[in-house]
């Protein structure tokens, strides 16, 4: 079971769901130390006040903000606890959205949210069934580790998960990123949909997804803790020219994708249609960049 991250209760409306907060996730990284390589003894940070030029325990560490270069403010963990701020001790639910309103590049981290004890099980399946038959996801407000968060709950299964989000302020813009001027057929973009209809899939489970880099990193160890030669990177086969033909690499593409799944690799017939002459456009102008907003840093919570 995993421990518990934070305690506290759901609350939307009226309703209120005590719950304890799981992590969703694990890692499975290979984590190393860092080491004095002449003896492969352990090097490790050490805390120093700056002042008095010695190491400080933790009963000594606190928390605190610079209002300029010649001025902190300390700030205690009890003062943080005891701030008149709803979401504290709630996930404070705002509001219900369709998930496809959502873009994928504000969530972050995921959690499991477990009912705590039977007071709390029939107010969380409501508010389960209740997403489920909506269809909705529900955006909340929580404050944890020194700030407040915004929040994504939905259903997976039986259990009701949080993600984290990002601020709409913490979204960079991406239109300076976009690319210069280029024409695109409609041959060479209905290439590019049959390559993904070739690599389309119903899930993201298999062999195909496992961590390679984690295995390879054991493998290294596990060789140097041996004593046997160390496993190599195999020789590339002889390095292809640079793509000139844009269609030519997408109907080889296709050919690669379908024979990896035992399909019949003979090139398919265009649908016809407009000669490329015809067909060719120009792709959006890019759009001006937004001016970046400036605001002071959010506060802590």
């Amino acid at each position: 079971m995993p421990r518990t991250i934070w305690s506290g209760a759901i609350s939307f409306g009226l309703v209120t769901v005590p719950i304890h907060v799981v992590s969703a996730t694990e890692d499975h990284s290979i984590r190393f130390h860092q080491v004095h390589l002449e003896d492969m003894s352990r090097v490790r940070v050490r805390k120093v006040c700056e002042v008095e030029d010695r190491e400080v325990p933790a009963s000594e560490i606190g928390k605190g903000y610079e209002v300029s270069k010649t001025q902190i403010v300390a700030v205690t963990d009890e003062e943080l606890r005891q701030m008149p701020l709803p979401t504290a001790k709630a996930i404070e639910i705002e509001a219900f959205v369709p998930l496809e309103s959502i873009d994928a590049i504000q969530l972050a981290e995921g959690y499991y949210l477990q009912p705590d004890g039977q007071v709390a099980a029939k107010p969380y399946k409501l508010l389960r069934l209740a997403l489920e038959r909506s269809s909705k996801v529900a955006i909340a407000k929580y404050a944890w580790s020194g700030r407040e968060r915004l929040g994504l709950l939905r259903v997976r299964g039986e259990a009701i998960v949080l993600h984290a989000m990002r601020w709409p302020d913490e979204i960079r813009d991406p239109s300076e990123l976009a690319p210069a001027a280029a024409e695109v057929t409609d041959e060479e973009i209905s290439e590019a949909e049959h390559l993904i209809n070739r690599m389309t899939r119903d899930d993201v489970d298999g062999p195909d997804f496992t961590d390679r880099y984690t295995d390879a990193i054991a493998k290294v160890i596990e060789a140097k803790r041996d004593g046997l030669e160390l496993p190599r990177t195999p020789e590339p086969a002889a390095a292809p020219g640079r793509v000139v033909d844009l269609m030519a690499a997408l109907q080889e593409s296709v050919r690669k994708a379908q024979k990896s799944r035992g399909e019949d690799a003979s090139v398919h017939e265009m649908p016809a249609g407009p000669s490329k002459k015809a067909t060719a456009k120009k792709t959006a102008k890019k759009a001006p960049a937004k001016k970046a907003s400036s605001r002071n840093p959010r506060r802590s919570a």
